[in-house]
This record gives structure tokens, C-alpha cells and sequence, in this order.
């Protein structure tokens, strides 16, 4: 059975990059500041107005135990977030490189692992003419900055190589009083024998379940009477549990909670939501607080939506870039509807577009 789990304690930061020099993995911990992440080097020198915040190339290191990585063969590193461009080295071999600094990203480091690893990450928000954003109104703050996670798998599981995604879709369709769910699954490593459990269930009461093969990558069920999700009326949520099973044994899960609505965009009559006038209201926010800059903890996610739903918004731009999924999650379940944005913005760059592309599929 996989598993995944939170690897945010105990790293070493530096600024000098003469520490890993030539990717070197002498790491004298009397060197390092120790930090535990979410973590930006520019949490004060970005918010002090002089436009003279440090960007450049810095440095995250730490150790990981391979007898700690239990649950499956195959073990990922994942990073929620490293802005703006990243290197990942496992024992002084490149494991990834990325560049984006607001989107998940993961790389497997399992042929690279020994008993005992040294992880080293070069994370650089230096000035560049190919990576968004490079000119804007506000701080591109540099550090992993959210969560860093390992994942252990099975051979065969949900695919984990695709744009930093979950490995599976789900997308309602309303139609009349009913909703047609459907799911598109993503595997690797299928043996041919595997087969996937789709269970949809209205709080803890299932109201549709099916078992399929794995090679079938898509399945759909409707939902007779579904309950609509309708902004902050109503956010009503249901949820899709899959679990991908080799003869009884569990290789891998995914949950997606999902709504069910329909919209449109009138020029006369506004946004219109289930049928209903919906008019917009609400606010632009930035991942950002004062002193800790874009290194956002989950209650200070959650009390930005307490106070933007205290004033009576009902809607959210999110400027300029993706936020975490964690602030996704919360805004469907307290009825948000949300712009989202890539941080293509101020002036073109020649040589940006594929990364424009890049983080519109991440």
C-alpha cells in the first residue's frame, strides 16, 4: 500500500553556493542554518520596499533514510512548491530539474537511492528571460515554500510523472436533475491483472460503487437527483474514492471531492450558476503575510477565507499564479468561485513561452 508523507523538519539552508560546489556533498552542519520549511529566504528584505531583495541561488539539504521509506518500491520526492527554478540532487546526482514556482513537481529518486542520502536542492529566483514571472507588483519570493513530501508506491500506481497531477480527473456534468460523473484514471507500471474500485458516497452513505480493469482508463456513473454544489449557499461536495487492487492486495488510493453545478456567463444578466443569477463579488489575494512572505502555514490559508468570507465575498482572483491545492480545497468546500491565473504577466518574453505552456498544463 503506498504511502506519502510530510518531509518538512530538520533541513540546512545556505546562501553560499560555494557549500555544493560542483554538487560536492561535504555538509558541515556548523555552515547551515536549520530550518523547518515552509521556509523563503526574502520573508523581511522582500516586504521592505527597497526593490533590492536577495535573489539568487541557494541551497536546502537533508538526509533521508531509505529504510524510512515505506509502503512500496518506488519512491518520489514531491515539492508543493520551489520558487522559481529548481535542482534536485540525491548523493550529488541529478535527480529533476523545474522550472515554475508555484506548482507541484516530483521526481522518482529511486535508482539514485543508497541505505543513507544526502538531498540537496538549488533553488534559484534569480533574474532570468525564460521563467514567469520576472517583472510584476509584487515579491517573487525565493524557497521551498511549501510542503516537501515522500511518496513510496507499488510498481503499478496512479501516475505520478504527469505535470506534478494526481493521476486521476473527475469531471461532472449536469444534466437536467441528474449528473453524469465522469473518471479518467492514470496508471503506470500495470501488470494487465489490476483492477480499480470506484466508490462515490454522499457524506459516509455510498450511492455508487464499480469495479473495473485498470486498462480501462475511463469509467462514468450518474448521480439521479444530485445535489448541486452552489457557492456559498450550498457547497455541497461529494467525494470519489478509487483504489487500484492487484488480486486483494491495495497498490494505491486516490480521494477527489467533487460538485456538481453548471454556469454560464451572460452579457446582460452576469455569471449565472445552476440557472441563477450569481452575481460576483469578492476580492484578488497573494500568498503572502508579513515577515514570513509567501511561506504560508495551513491557518493562515484558512484565515484569509475566514476574513474574505467575512466581508460577503462570494468570489476570489487568484493573482498571479497557482496556489496550493490546500487553498483550492478549502475554497470548494466554503463555496468560492475562483479566477485562476499563470503569472504571465507585465511584458512577453521570446524565450518564456514554453514555460507558459508548462505551468498552464501543471
Amino acid at each position: 500500500m503506498s504511502n506519502k508523507f510530510v518531509w518538512n523538519d530538520s533541513w540546512l539552508f545556505t546562501k553560499n553556493a560555494a557549500f555544493v560546489k560542483d554538487n560536492c556533498q561535504v555538509l558541515n552542519e556548523n555552515e547551515w542554518e536549520k530550518v523547518t520549511l515552509p521556509h523563503t529566504w526574502n520573508g523581511i528584505d522582500g516586504q521592505d520596499g527597497g526593490n533590492d531583495y536577495y535573489r539568487a541561488t541557494c541551497y536546502y539539504a537533508k538526509k533521508l533514510n531509505k529504510a524510512d521509506c515505506t509502503g512500496g518500491s518506488q519512491v518520489y520526492i514531491e515539492f508543493e512548491g520551489a520558487n522559481s527554478s529548481a535542482d534536485v540532487y540525491v548523493n550529488g546526482r541529478l535527480a529533476v530539474h523545474h522550472d515554475g514556482g508555484y506548482s507541484t513537481f516530483r521526481a522518482n529518486i529511486t535508482a539514485l537511492l543508497a541505505e543513507e542520502n544526502t538531498i540537496v536542492v538549488a533553488v534559484d529566483n534569480a533574474p532570468n528571460d525564460r521563467v514567469y514571472p520576472q517583472t510584476a507588483d509584487f515579491t517573487f519570493y525565493g524557497g521551498l515554500y511549501r510542503n516537501v513530501n515522500i511518496i513510496c508506491v507499488d510498481d503499478a500506481h496512479f501516475d505520478l510523472d504527469c505535470f506534478g497531477g494526481p493521476g486521476i480527473r473527475v469531471t461532472p456534468v449536469v444534466e437536467g436533475k441528474n449528473a453524469t460523473v465522469d473518471v479518467e484514471s492514470y496508471f503506470t507500471g500495470l501488470s494487465g491483472s489490476e483492477n480499480v474500485t470506484y466508490t462515490i458516497k454522499d457524506g459516509s452513505t455510498v450511492i455508487a460503487e464499480k469495479i473495473v480493469a485498470a486498462s480501462d482508463c475511463n469509467t462514468d456513473f450518474v448521480i439521479e437527483n444530485a445535489h448541486l454544489w452552489h457557492g456559498r449557499k450550498d457547497p455541497f461536495l461529494y467525494t470519489l474514492e478509487a483504489t487500484l487492487i492487484r488480486d486483494t492486495t491495495v497498490l494505491d488510493q486516490r480521494t477527489v471531492r467533487f460538485g456538481c453545478r453548471f454556469f454560464e456567463i451572460d452579457p446582460e444578466r452576469g455569471f449565472i450558476l445552476n440557472g441563477e443569477e450569481y452575481p460576483l463579488r469578492g476580492v484578488s489575494r497573494h500568498q503572502d503575510r508579513p515577515e514570513i512572505g509567501n511561506a504560508l502555514l495551513p491557518e493562515h490559508h484558512r484565515e484569509d477565507l475566514d476574513l474574505i468570507a467575512e466581508t460577503g465575498s462570494n468570489t476570489i482572483r487568484l493573482a498571479h499564479y497557482q496556489h496550493s491545492q490546500y487553498f483550492y480545497d478549502l475554497c470548494d468546500e466554503m463555496g468560492f468561485v475562483l479566477w485562476a491565473e499563470i503569472p504571465y504577466i507585465s511584458h512577453h518574453m521570446p524565450n518564456g513561452r514554453e514555460n507558459t505552456i508548462s505551468q498552464m498544463k501543471e
